[in-house]
């Protein structure tokens, strides 16, 4: 298997990582997306049980990630896993959307995210465009001074927005306990219909602004091999970082549920200033707001320090320009790579095409998670082809509890939703899928470059 860590520094520890990974899953999403649950069902009990399956759909994902980060800890994780399991074309196509719809439309999206709060904080009449590239340009340059600068920035802003949701929870169960305003809405009965097939599509469709909320896990194993002891610290982080998502995730929609009741969730697009509103008045929303800022400029560190990395490992294969492999000879940081992700996150942002290419993103998004979750079958059945199981990794022990089932699962629940998706936004889909395909030539067209100077395997 060709590791192409390529001179990476090895710096960052457990707690790095862990923040990494809460960071590449935490950005605006749990402040707003729970009210689009709330349309969907109606009782505090589904409300709340669509973010535990959820969550317990994202921490199996965090099991299967962290079996493939423990038998391949190399930079690009995704893209790795799928070159070795399947054709380096699957890993380059997964580069490729991730360049051009995943890492593009979310990082754009959450940058003006950003300029919208930075603007009703600071009543600074700046365009919101200018102030996005301000921020991508900004978090571009700390990433270039090194991971150990990147890694910092985005643990310093994870604990931040840990403390963010903190305060909206601590606010909020005040507001629950002692005010005679708060609607304490009944659990029972659990469900808002009879049990049957259309209770089961419309719990479905509640996945998709769920699992969009808890997606992103998997960019820590982009940067595998900057991890010290990544065998051991890579799966350790992902299950330490989802279940602490989770427990997130789950309070803050108890406190939406009980302050607001399902009919106020529903009827909020900002359920989290709602809450705030009630508990603190005026000054609450104002401190929700910046809380809001602060996730959105956690989340665009932690994808400007992890997107490039798969940038770097395509380029290491001869499946990208050369000059995206090159580390700068002080940081070891792979600059040319930080720059793209920098540059195409600025055009999205000046051309205004965010929210379009958003709409494409969990479509790419979940369609790789399911493809790169079955290269877990692939490596086990080689291994016992090959009767490698024992000898292979010395000292590796990790496996997903519960495979095959689980696995299957995982695997099973992500082609859903993508089918889920294509069923209701069919345009959306095929553009992106026809900028998956754009990305055949241009995989061919580097593979020859890279036959004739020797350098493709």
């Amino acid at each position: 298997m060709n590791d192409s860590s390529g001179g990476l520094a090895a710096r960052l520890g457990l707690f790095d990582a862990t923040m990494v990974v809460m960071g590449g899953i935490v950005g605006s999403g749990i402040f707003i997306n729970p009210y689009v649950v709330a349309r969907l069902v109606h009782t505090p009990a589904l409300i709340l049980g669509a973010w535990i399956a959820g969550g317990a759909l994202a921490l199996i994902g965090a099991f299967v990630f962290a079996e493939l980060a423990e038998r391949m800890p190399s930079v690009g994780g995704q893209y790795a896993y799928l070159r070795e399991a399947y054709h380096p074309l699957a890993g380059f196509l997964y580069g490729w959307a991730n360049m051009l719809v995943i890492g593009a439309g979310g990082t754009a999206a959450v940058a003006v995210t950003f300029a919208k709060y930075f603007r009703e904080l600071t009543q600074i009449a700046l365009p919101e465009n200018v102030t996005a590239v301000a921020v991508v340009v900004t978090l571009t340059v700390i990433n270039c001074l090194g991971v150990r600068a990147g890694s910092g920035v985005q643990s310093f802003f994870m604990v931040l927005r840990i403390l963010a949701v903190a305060l909206l929870v601590g606010c909020g169960a005040w507001f629950i306990a002692h005010s005679l305003a708060a609607p304490h809405p009944a659990w029972h009965p659990l469900l808002d219909r009879p049990a049957s097939f259309d209770l089961l599509t419309v719990f479905g469709a509640t996945m998709v602004p769920v699992m969009f909320a808890y997606g992103g896990w998997q960019t820590s194993n982009y940067i595998a091999s900057e991890i010290r002891e990544p065998r051991k610290n890579l799966p350790r982080a992902l299950l330490l970082g989802v279940l602490g998502v989770i427990a997130l995730y789950v309070s803050v929609n108890f406190i939406y549920v009980e302050a607001l009741a399902p009919a106020g969730l529903a009827a909020t697009g900002t359920p989290a200033s709602e809450v705030m509103r009630r508990a603190l008045g005026s000054r609450g929303a104002w401190l929700i707001a910046a809380a809001i800022a602060i996730s959105t400029v956690g989340f665009l560190s932690s994808a400007m320090l992890t997107y490039p990395r798969v940038y770097f490992a395509m380029a290491h294969d001869g499946l990208f320009p050369r000059r995206l492999a090159q580390l700068d000879g002080r940081s070891r940081a792979p600059v040319a790579a930080i720059a793209l992700q920098g540059a195409v996150t600025t055009t999205v942002v000046l051309l205004g095409t965010f929210e379009q290419i958003l709409s494409y993103v969990v479509v790419m998004d979940w369609l790789f998670f399911a493809l790169a979750g079955a290269c877990l079958f692939v490596f086990r059945r080689r291994e016992k082809r090959n009767g490698t199981a024992a000898a292979a990794a010395p000292g590796k022990s990790y496996r997903v509890p519960g495979h095959p089932w689980t696995t299957g699962a995982f695997v099973t629940a992500a082609f859903l939703i993508v089918i889920n998706t294509i069923y209701k936004y069919p345009r959306n889909t095929c553009v992106a899928m026809c900028i998956l395909f754009a990305g055949v030539p241009v995989y061919l067209l580097f593979r020859g470059r890279a036959r004739r100077s020797g350098g493709f395997e």
